[in-house]
């Protein structure tokens, strides 16, 4: 006999899930893009804002995109390019404009904080402080967790959250090469990672110097209450909020990404060792750390000194870049070892969300979901505000979630006897925090990068997070607010 006519042969193998939710993602995109006009959101002063064809279909990439993104259905960064495909393809957006999106600036900033990752990773600054903190922290795990966050926290109190989280990965994977399981996925490398950008969103609420977010909505609302908001009063009021949500995380993670391991045994003498075999700084190391300090210190000061406001972050963090291969720390092969797939989700992330608000569609949201509160408790509505902005936050740029939710919060307040202070607050404490899609924050993308937990994984324990944030929101307006002196309540307007 030729052959062996008895082996079967192998069939072709379907993977169910992402079937059905690749078809699913299509399948919402195309019944919401041609279905009939949906009605006008009518604001509290009876202004109509119509749904637009292109708002309908900037809801349909919006959900497309959504369910893909949880289910993994292809890369995240090829998603991405298909939200720009979706928009040029069914004219919601022209071509042009829909891709320029992806070379946001914003983007660009995401880009350059990931080379500093990379600068701190290469020249082996990521391994010397890992050492350092590790000999100080110790060899149980729960206390890594916490000192790890503590750090975190600190450092968002004076460097954007992107930043911060682009220094911390590298340490975070030198920490856990010691954990000794290779690069097995494990309940502590779920932890050190996604708390890693919970924990950067919590800290990043604490003072201006923590995302853009701040600093814009501040403008917003001397605009449309015609309140001033310090750095100080900002800080005064967000840290208590920020630092208990740290302390609650820590609590969450300690409790279901619960340690395989209690302590790392022998982990001191190990440290110790790794620290003398590295032998002093090198002239790398004090060169990169020199470039990364100035632009960090620029970046921080430009809140604070009026004649540095007009410099762009952006440009900043792009001039950082281009001088680490001036100065050879950095040669055209580490440019393959940036996660491109993290750039190209930002990249769809800006378009979505430049889509949904040039097309009115983010508006005609807000408008519908906060309407519905016009009647309620000033309570029920600052956490239907909260809650909007918390959902909407991990789709689009948290700056146009309250952009798109303030106004119309703000007119509704005054008749529910709402103080505006404790609307913009409790905003910015939810807009700070998406822990349900990867492209909420761009550290949920950095943490993503380390491979430990699927983008599915990190949208369910979201869920228990959101629920935490919410809880902590509430007791601040009702308790910790107050406490401080802030007026969450004024007299109803007639």
């Amino acid at each position: 006999m030729s052959a062996d006519t008895n082996v079967p042969s192998k069939g072709i193998e379907i993977n169910w899930t992402r079937l059905v939710a690749m078809l699913t993602g299509v399948g919402l995109f195309f019944v919401v893009y041609y279905s009939s006009p949906w009605p006008d959101a009518v604001d509290p002063a009876g202004k109509h804002f119509p749904l637009s064809v292109e708002g309908k279909g900037a809801l349909a990439v919006f959900l497309l995109a959504g369910t893909w993104w949880v289910f993994e259905v292809v890369p995240i960064g090829v998603t991405s390019l298909l939200i720009g495909v979706a928009q040029a393809l069914f004219m919601i957006r022209p071509a042009k404009v829909a891709f320029k999106d992806f070379m946001d600036p914003s983007v660009l900033f995401i880009f350059g904080s990931l080379v500093i990752g990379l600068v701190f990773t290469k020249t082996g600054l990521t391994k010397r402080m890992a050492y350092k903190i590790l000999a100080l922290i110790g060899e149980k795990t729960i206390t890594i967790y916490l000192g790890v966050f503590v750090l975190i926290t600190i450092l968002t109190h004076i460097m954007a959250h992107t930043a911060v989280a682009a220094t911390i990965y590298p340490l975070l994977l030198a920490i856990y090469s010691l954990y000794g399981e290779g690069d097995k996925k494990t309940r502590f490398g779920k932890g050190l990672f996604i708390g890693m950008a919970y924990v950067c969103g919590a800290g990043s609420i604490i003072t201006l110097l923590g995302a853009a977010r701040g600093i814009v909505a501040l403008g917003f609302f001397k605009e449309m209450a015609g309140k001033d908001v310090s750095f100080f009063e900002l800080t005064y009021y967000m840290a208590p909020v920020g630092w208990l949500m740290v302390i609650l995380l820590w609590l969450f993670f300690a409790v279901f990404f619960k340690p395989e391991k209690r302590v790392i045994e022998g982990l001191r003498e190990r440290v110790g060792e790794l620290s003398r075999e590295q032998g002093p700084i090198s002239k790398n190391e004090k060169i990169g750390l020199l470039i990364i300090l100035a632009a960090i210190v620029v970046m921080s000061l430009q809140v604070m000194i009026p004649s540095l406001q007009s410099l762009d972050k952006t440009a900043i963090m792009l001039l950082a870049t281009i001088l680490f291969f001036v100065f050879k720390i950095l040669d055209i092969n580490d440019l393959e070892l940036i996660p491109w797939n993290i750039v190209l989700l930002f990249s769809g992330a800006m378009s979505i969300g430049y889509c949904l608000w040039e097309t009115g569609a983010a508006k005609w949201l807000a408008v519908n979901w906060l309407v519905m509160f016009k009647n309620a408790n000033w309570f029920v509505f600052v956490m239907s505000i909260a809650f909007f902005v918390m959902v909407m936050t991990n789709f689009i740029m948290n700056v146009a979630a309250i952009a798109i939710s303030l106004p119309v919060a703000l007119v509704i307040a005054p008749y529910l006897g709402v103080a505006p202070e404790v609307v913009l607050f409790a905003s910015l404490t939810t807009a700070g925090m998406p822990f349900l899609l990867l492209v909420g924050a761009a550290p949920n993308a950095i943490a993503y990068d380390s491979k430990q937990f699927t983008s599915g994984e990190f949208f369910m324990w979201g869920i228990p997070a959101s629920v935490i944030l919410m809880i902590v929101v509430g007791l601040a307006c009702f308790v910790i607010w107050p406490l401080l002196g802030m007026p969450v309540t004024v007299p109803r307007a007639m």
